[in-house]
């Protein structure tokens, strides 16, 4: 009948988005190598059996990119983009000391996507598979109206395991402890509504090499908690350094104590500009300052500790003052 319109002449196109689901099945797979889920990948719900474990505890978060976003977008990096989420949400549940098993994307975009989509997933697909992490479904949604043209909304979910006997517990640390760091890849996805800013007023400070480097993705560190395992090391607490920097996300694992740290000169390129033009102390508030994850041990754990992924450094120590007291190696 004349004048009668359909769902896809409002903007969305359900048949598309339902042949999406089997376009990216090659990336589901690649994530399903050893860990797999119980049941089909694309129902309404996704299923893991936990039989594996004696006294499992399981463990949630979810997080997003922020406003590195926009950069990503603009710059056509979006496979960086999913790494970004991935790690973001994939790091906060290894401070737990749990496992990352299931890994679930929202994506709000204008109209269906197909290439930009597939390259999302891409890069949730590439840290997935490193972290032994199964990407098990997730939400496109099409929002025209809503959301601009040209612009992605982002956000994921993780959801872990652990046996009971190896969670981290925070109330064990005590004074004297190590804080052991290890570098961050870049300036991650935290503080990028001030890099923006910065950017903005002064744009012609910065090379193109140099904001390659800012952008580049975040960290993953399961090859440290691997490691911290393999050596026979149960950390403490282990912290992953985002918005907040290190004294905010560290003073949040102790009370009645405190952390005296002296870090390393960050050495990523161009950064000197970027600090340049934010406040001295600001900037411990704001960026992770070179150190994207920092664990803290025993003495009798630090040699091995600072083996553990590419390698850590001594950054600390627990003290009885409480707060966190950041300064430069050379400074």
């Amino acid at each position: 009948m004349a004048g009668k319109l359909t769902y896809q002449q409002a903007g969305v196109d359900t048949r598309k988005a339902a042949a999406l689901v089997g376009d990216i099945g090659t990336h589901v797979r690649r994530t399903q190598q050893t860990r797999k889920l119980w049941g089909a990948f694309g129902l309404f719900a996704a299923c893991y059996d936990l039989s594996a474990y004696r006294e499992p505890v399981i463990m949630t978060g979810c997080d997003g990119v922020g406003t590195k976003l926009e950069l990503l977008l603009e710059h056509d990096l979006l496979e960086i983009a999913g790494k970004d989420l991935v790690a973001m949400n994939v790091n906060d549940i290894l401070t737990t000391g749990g496992d990352p098993l299931l890994f679930l994307d929202y994506i709000g975009i204008a109209a269906l996507d197909e290439a930009r989509i597939t390259r999302l997933i891409a890069g949730m697909a590439d840290y997935l598979e490193a972290c032994n992490c199964i990407l098990a479904g997730g939400e496109t949604a099409e929002m025209p109206g809503i959301v601009p043209p040209g612009i992605i909304e982002l956000s994921g979910f993780c959801i872990g395991c652990a046996e009971k006997s190896a969670l981290v517990d925070p109330a064990t640390v005590a004074v004297g402890d190590v804080l052991i760091g290890y570098a961050s890849d870049s300036i991650h996805a935290n503080g990028w509504s001030l890099v923006r800013r910065v950017l903005r007023d002064h744009a012609e400070e910065v090379t193109p090499a140099e904001l390659t480097a800012w952008l580049q993705p975040t960290r993953l560190y399961h090859d440290v908690v691997g490691d911290l395992r393999t050596r026979g090391v149960k950390p403490k607490a282990m912290a992953h350094i985002t918005g907040g920097g290190l004294p905010e996300n560290l003073e949040r694992l102790f009370r009645g104590m405190g952390a005296d740290l002296t870090i390393p000169r960050w050495e990523l390129p161009g950064i000197a500009k970027l600090l340049s033009h934010v406040d001295a102390q600001d900037c411990f508030h704001t960026f992770n300052m070179g150190i994207g994850w920092v664990a803290i041990v025993a003495e009798a754990d630090v040699p091995a500790a600072l083996q553990a992924g590419p390698g850590g450094t001594v950054i600390g120590r627990m003290v009885p003052q409480e707060g966190v007291r950041v300064k430069l190696a050379d400074s």
